[in-house]
């Protein structure tokens, strides 16, 4: 990766009469499946080996601080909430372990450790992640701001679809407007119950472990447990600023601890109580649950699938770990530990049965001598375990950014090493105020634990449908192991999810009724800023009204860089005239910038950017393409400008050998000579343009389907091409031009498009444009505030679009 400082005018183009300029020729790339990646890195041996395993051990302890409290901690309460009603025959107790330890195993260890974490994109993980590894894949995104161009980025690069199943998945996917629509309702559906999830998981946790106060301080009232707990909630969030890294570290020698005592008490009870509780490994006990108790068997899968509550978060949470790291310390940690635990539990049941240790069967399970240390570990590790939860829901509305999704927020990276590792204020903030509220409404862990089990329910359906999408679109597995894994857990999961639905007015309203609110949120963001797009393709400005705009008599050209920044990457948006029309004045050196979001985690700064020069080429008037994956961070405003000009004086000096080398003919059978053409669009709306390509640095002589090189390969293999002193004086006057007006001053140009319903539009549609949408955008955060644009330096052109 190259400095983004300021590199001289001698540097790009050396002084010399006659010169040889490296030319890159084409380079073989071998293309690789995406998915697994941690199967396809070369493994190191010595010295990198060992720094790799340390790296891995030290993620593996943070993962325990970070992801495990909640799964850690669901001990508090799954008994409690499972034989509410009592226990009405002692061998339910082994029933119900048995299916605890089976669910646990099945859709924590198999399902998400095993499988899930596997379908990753570039090292995420979530629902998110799933989609848009689908569409790398296949062409899903309703945004038609597809570019040839996008798919030779490295990280982007897919092998073809060569199986039978998987050219069959593409064409429905990519021809059907109703697949794609719920594929993308699946994802923000699944987005809102995680969020959703993330308001509910702080109180039960923490509330599960203030209720053990009131074996030794029975006067305790339930107004007095909510304040204490919602004390506890505000001081947890208080923190959360501190960043992933530094409460990964202070938190996880606290859950390691916590996970040795509950793993001892589980021994101490199952030797001291029933050692024949261990009978319940044995499945035969889960046929004669649910044979007693029928009805009542099958409606209890709603509390027994609180024992894996937390695990589709540590999925999501991949982006902050490596799968290595999760699964190690999963393995060898989390599970043996938790399922010590429940063991232990049910042999105490087994012996005390009577209503009154249900409630409280993990504090009164345990030595009377332990009573204090366990319960300030586990207020502790309560608090902790939302922290998964809250990592989930910052890394979840980074996510809907990128896909232009939600009202844009204030996004900050906590960790220069990981870059995954955020912190969202306002959504701090939100989450802080709806756990407050929902402990002081709701009171008890029973009701929040009904509203919890819906939002784990449907997420674990959604993500084993996208999954299924996964293997038969990327992974080349056997088709019948597709089928055996969409079986097993659709079938088992939609049991579970019919057990919770049945309780649906005790409680699961909730999280529905939030997701809902969510969700209206999202795809009226989405659905007004596709509009807003389309309407700006269909309204582009053609090559011969740029010229005349260009060409103006009465245009003055003042001194300085303009960035225009727009969101449409094909051609130039109509706001520009707008702005001509207006102002008839425009700085000497203009870029059109345009800020895009691959379907990719990260993209090199290397690969960044797309440059096309608008014609004519006297005016400077030039198109430019910033490219990011949804885990990168936008650059300060001068740290980009630095860049961003370094690769524009490249790009004139290789746009300039272009085309002093195709009249010779010589060395450049890879250059498109259609990379630099304007094309009509067929539509009857006006003139405007086709998603033209665009070449980045590089670009110009390089094999477009083959290889990227960034800049600091450019001492690879070369072939060499005669440029005599003309060309290269020409050259070094243009870019000496850029960097004059790059000393005179950059100014930065917004347009503020203000989007409402045409008058002739229906009643919803006028709702949804002219209210909730322009009500979202006046309240969220300003452009100038996401690019970091100093104030004096900023102008804005509002302009009004009828959709």
């Amino acid at each position: 990766m190259m400095s983004s400082g300021r590199r001289s005018i001698n540097e790009i183009v050396p002084h010399s009469g006659d010169l040889e300029v490296p030319v890159q020729t084409p380079v073989d790339v071998q293309r690789q499946d995406s998915l697994y990646l941690d199967a396809t890195r070369p493994a190191h041996a010595g010295h990198h080996g060992r720094e790799s395993w340390v790296r891995t051990l030290r993620l593996g302890f943070q993962c325990v601080g970070i992801l495990y409290a909640d799964l850690g901690t669901s001990p508090l309460y799954v008994y409690s909430n499972t034989f509410k009603y009592g226990i009405g025959h002692e061998d339910d107790v082994l029933g119900v372990l048995s299916l605890v330890i089976y669910s646990f195993l099945l859709f924590a260890m198999v399902k998400i450790i095993f499988i899930a974490l596997y379908a990753n994109d570039e090292g995420e993980g979530g629902t998110f992640a799933l989609y848009s590894l689908i569409s790398r894949y296949a062409r899903v995104a309703l945004v038609p701001n597809q570019q040839a161009e996008d798919e030779l980025v490295s990280s982007q690069r897919k092998p073809s679809a060569t199986l039978k199943r998987a050219q069959w998945m593409k064409n429905l996917l990519e021809s059907s407007k109703p697949a794609k629509l719920a594929l993308f309702f699946l994802t923000i559906f699944a987005t809102a119950l995680a969020i959703s999830d993330c308001i509910l998981t702080p109180p039960i946790s923490v509330l599960s472990a203030v209720n053990g106060l009131k074996l030794r301080a029975p006067h305790l009232t339930t107004d007095q447990v909510v304040w204490i707990t919602v004390g506890i909630l505000v001081a947890f969030f208080a923190v959360q600023h501190l960043g992933t890294v530094k409460i990964g570290y202070t938190f996880a020698p606290i859950v390691v601890v916590w996970l040795l005592l509950i793993s001892g008490i589980g021994i101490y009870d199952l030797i001291k109580y029933d050692i024949g509780t261990l009978k319940a490994f044995n499945p035969k006990y889960i046929i004669d649950y649910f044979r007693r108790n029928k009805k009542k068997g099958w409606v209890s899968l709603g509390e027994i699938l609180l024992c894996f509550t937390g695990t589709e978060a540590l999925y999501a949470d991949l982006g902050y770990f490596s799968i290595k790291s999760i699964q190690l310390s999963f393995s060898f940690g989390l599970l043996p530990s938790v399922l010590l635990n429940y063991i232990g539990q049910a042999a105490y049941l087994r012996k005390h049965m009577d209503m009154q240790y249900i409630p409280n069967v993990f504090f009164n399970s345990i030595p009377s001598t332990l009573f204090w240390p366990t319960f300030v570990l586990a207020l502790t590790c309560s608090v902790i375990g939302s922290q998964a939860m809250v990592s989930c829901a910052f890394a979840t509305m980074s996510h809907l950014q990128t896909l232009s999704c939600f009202p844009r927020v204030k996004i900050l990276h906590t960790s220069r090493r990981y870059s995954g590792q955020l912190y969202i204020p306002e959504v701090n903030f939100f989450l802080c105020v709806a756990s407050v509220i929902v402990t002081i409404s709701f009171r008890t862990t029973g009701f929040i634990a009904k509203a919890h089990e819906i939002c784990v329910a449907l997420v674990m359906v959604i993500t084993t449908l996208l999954m299924t999408i996964v293997m038969l679109l990327v992974w080349k597995v056997n088709i019948l192991w597709i089928v055996l894994f969409f079986a097993v857990f659709m079938s088992t999961e939609t049991i579970y999810l019919s057990a919770v639905l049945y309780k649906f007015t005790q409680g699961p309203y909730f999280p529905l009724a939030m997701s809902a609110v969510l969700m209206v949120i999202m795809m009226v963001w989405h659905y007004v800023h596709v509009k807003r797009y389309k309407y700006e393709l269909q309204h582009t400005v053609s090559p011969d009204e740029v010229k005349a705009l260009l060409e103006r008599h009465d245009l003055k050209r003042v001194p300085g860089l303009g960035l225009f920044y727009t969101e449409l990457v094909q051609g130039i948006p109509p706001i520009f005239p707008h702005l001509i029309e207006k102002i008839p004045t425009i700085h000497s050196v203009i870029v059109f910038i345009s800020v895009k979001h691959l379907p990719i985690p990260h993209v090199d700064v290397s690969e960044r950017f797309l440059f096309r020069q608008v014609e004519p080429k006297e005016s400077m008037v030039f198109r430019c393409v910033a490219r990011y994956g949804y885990r990168d961070t936008l650059e300060a405003s001068n740290d980009f400008v630095a860049t961003l000009v370094e690769y524009l004086q490249y790009y004139v000096r290789d746009l300039s050998l272009y085309y002093t080398a195709e009249p010779l003919k010589t060395t450049y059978p890879s250059i498109r000579i259609d990379s630099f053409s304007w094309e009509k669009k067929p539509s009857g709306h006006g003139s405007g343009i086709h998603a033209e390509e665009m070449l980045t640095p590089i670009q110009s002589f390089s094999e477009l389907t083959m290889h990227q090189v960034g800049m600091s390969s450019r001492l690879g293999i070369f072939q060499p091409t005669k440029m005599n002193l003309e060309d290269m004086l020409r050259i070094e006057e243009d870019q000496k031009v850029i960097q004059r007006e790059v000393d005179n001053g950059v100014v930065y140009i917004l347009g503020e498009t203000e989007v409402v319903a045409k008058p002739h539009s229906n009643l919803l549609k006028k709702i949804v444009v002219n209210y909730i949408f322009n009500f979202l955008r006046k309240n969220s955060r300003k452009g100038e505030k996401m690019f970091s644009i100093p104030r004096g330096k900023l102008l804005k052109v509002g302009i009004t679009y009828e959709i």
